[in-house]
């Protein structure tokens, strides 16, 4: 393929000079394990006893990983990405807080954003978290009595919570369903994972008839996760929907581990990172393979990965924009796998959160979180913008 990821004049065209020198410093900063930590702990503190910080956060990490305080902010963002064939998918990145107001509430704004998302051309997806309108707590009791009721069944009042959280699922699909934008429901803990699971199936069954709006995520750094891909197709080809999956390497690993050895169970994380990469890949093929009746989003920013699925696409004869085949990164990391594929013809979109500063820390603190820890990442961002920089010097 004459494509690369190392093109960094199209990964950066959209940028600045000054703002890939900003970027630079930001990701230098974060490039230091100890300083992420000793960040991380601080800034929520600071932001939460009212310190004036607010500032210097805009200006700094909000600024590469999120679209804007409200969703006029992001249509800045949005136009400009458009303009470069890269589509956005929007995030409601405020984190669920308990009680049923603000279940409601959150509800609320996850169809008032897909509302948005279809007076725009650029908005295939908006991606939603279930703990948004579901109590922590309820479903954990669910995925420790998985046939949902059985382990439920003497209190009323949960039957009626669990009603009421099936009620708001079925609102932001329906919603989704009629301005055709697709719902992403991320992955939680493996803990809370079984009963949205099934719900998402379940909303799949009613949405997916006709084309995908609905998809779960699939969490590849669990050892059971690519079982649970083949399960769930063939649960699809029975009920005659099309499966729908985000296919993601994962994002809890130190808290899985942690809890399985208080707890005293087996860890559901894969022993080695060559284990998550062998059934991400695997995944990728099986979707490739059965993309009659699976859409899939290629939800990584790993080169090796998007690379095995472009080359799948040719070597199957398969359109660069196949309307079952979607790439997505992060807004504000691996600009160099997005921008490329899109210049290549490929359907790829940036995950854009967006919400009040005080609302997103959470969401920065992981970011920050997991540009260290993942080996090599922060180290790779800085190369590919120190010989953009390099490139642009010597024009």
């Amino acid at each position: 393929m004459e494509m690369s990821f190392d093109n960094t004049e199209t990964a950066f065209a959209y940028k600045s000079e000054k703002e890939l020198k900003s970027a630079r410093r930001l990701l230098q900063t974060m490039h230091y394990p100890w300083f992420v930590a000793l960040g991380t702990r601080v800034t929520p503190l600071m932001m939460k006893i009212g310190l004036p910080i607010q500032g210097m956060v805009r200006k700094t990490i909000f600024k590469q990983f999120v679209g804007g305080e409200t969703l006029e902010e992001t249509a800045r963002i949005g136009k400009l990405l458009d303009s470069y064939n890269v589509k956005v998918i929007l995030d409601y990145g405020v984190e669920g807080k308990e009680g049923e107001e603000s279940f409601e509430h959150a509800t609320e704004q996850f169809i008032k954003v897909i509302r948005y998302a279809a007076t725009q051309t650029n908005i295939p997806f908006i991606s939603i978290k279930v703990t948004g309108f579901a109590r922590f707590s309820l479903l954990q009791k669910l995925n420790e009595a998985p046939r949902l009721r059985s382990g439920i069944h003497d209190h009323e009042e949960e039957i009626d919570e669990w009603e009421n959280v099936r009620e708001r699922m079925f609102r932001i699909c329906e919603a989704a369903a009629l301005n055709n934008i697709g719902v992403l429901v991320d992955a939680e803990e493996s803990w809370i994972q079984d009963p949205i699971d099934r719900l998402t199936i379940e909303m799949m069954e009613i949405f997916n008839k006709e084309h995908p709006i609905v998809y779960n995520t699939i969490q590849l750094y669990r050892h059971d996760r690519l079982d649970f891909l083949k399960l769930s197709h063939r649960i699809a080809r029975q009920k005659a929907f099309t499966l729908a999956v985000k296919l993601v390497r994962g994002a809890y690993m130190e808290r899985e581990r942690t809890r399985a050895q208080q707890k005293g169970y087996p860890s559901p994380i894969q022993p080695d990172k060559e284990s998550t990469d062998r059934d991400y890949n695997e995944a990728l093929q099986y979707c490739v393979n059965n993309i009659g009746n699976i859409a899939f989003i290629v939800a990584s920013h790993n080169e090796e990965s998007n690379m095995l699925a472009a080359e799948l696409l040719d070597s199957n004869g398969l359109p660069h924009n196949h309307p079952h085949v979607h790439f997505s990164q992060l807004y504000g990391m691996s600009d160099n796998i997005s921008f490329n594929l899109a210049k290549a013809g490929y359907s790829v979109s940036k995950y854009l959160p967006f919400g009040p500063i005080n609302d997103v820390i959470p969401y920065l603190m992981r970011r920050a979180q997991e540009n260290t820890s993942v080996s090599g990442q922060t180290g790779r961002e800085l190369a590919l913008l120190n010989k953009e920089l390099q490139r642009r010097k010597g024009r």
